[in-house]
């Protein structure tokens, strides 16, 4: 089975996403004018996910290499923040892996959403 990489992808792997995955969600979130520029950047979802961490001035230098309109940054800090709140409240779909034998895939879905639960983190900004 082939997958179209030009379908969304799954908000609840955010942290898991390739570059190209976040070049489709900047899309998304109507931020498709950044796609590129992320792209020569390297930002993933890893690197998304550890935006929380960031400093004061990690999160400028960020802005000023992605060329980022303030606006624009905040949209996509809520937007990243949104994801990580329906992750929290289990409002996303967790799905069994292809690999997974039906005979375990209870066991397997309640693990797998406590642990993407537990990756979640707060986006905030230093004041």
């Amino acid at each position: 089975m082939i997958v179209s990489k030009e379908k969304p992808p799954e908000p609840l792997d955010f942290f898991i996403w390739t570059v190209e995955d976040v070049g489709l969600w900047l899309e998304e979130i109507k931020l498709g004018s950044y796609r590129q520029i992320f792209k020569e950047n390297g930002v993933n979802g890893e690197y998304l996910e550890g935006m929380s961490m960031f400093t004061t001035e990690q999160i400028l230098r960020f802005i000023r290499r992605c060329h980022m309109k303030w606006g624009d940054f905040i949209t996509l800090c809520k937007e990243l923040r949104r994801i990580k709140v329906a992750c929290l409240k289990g409002e996303q779909r967790v799905r069994r892996p292809w690999w997974a034998p039906s005979c375990i895939s209870v066991v397997f879905m309640k693990t797998a959403k406590r642990n993407r639960q537990c990756r979640v983190v707060s986006l905030k900004l230093e004041p």
